[in-house]
């Protein structure tokens, strides 16, 4: 689960801070230090839902905000997707959600 709350949180910061003419932003970037797996790796060590959501909705915000905000379509969508990732009370809850994300995340780079 780790891989794919890093994978996640990599493809926002992607979309909020990577230009076309900049080199990419990897996973050992230094903007990804508070979104690397071994941080997600304690969140889910200790169970801690809630602290996973809010450090991926800080990242989710950043990509919503460069893709436009919730009045674009794609923005509507993320708002969508995320809302469904907010829900979860456990660590099970988690996976569809966050599957869902990257793939979308994934797609709109």
């Amino acid at each position: 689960m780790e891989l794919l709350l890093e994978t996640v949180a990599l493809f926002c910061l992607k979309l909020a801070y990577e230009t076309e003419d900049s080199s990419p932003i990897l996973r050992d970037d230094p903007i990804m230090s508070d979104y690397e797996r071994e941080v997600f790796g304690l969140l889910v060590r200790r169970g801690d839902v809630e602290g996973i959501q809010r450090r991926l909705d800080e990242c989710l915000r950043l990509a919503l905000n460069a893709i436009g905000g919730v009045d674009t379509v794609l923005g509507r969508e993320l708002r969508r997707l995320t809302a469904d990732l907010s829900t979860a009370r456990n660590m099970e809850q988690l996976d569809a959600p966050l599957i869902a994300l990257k793939g979308y995340l994934k797609d709109i780079q």
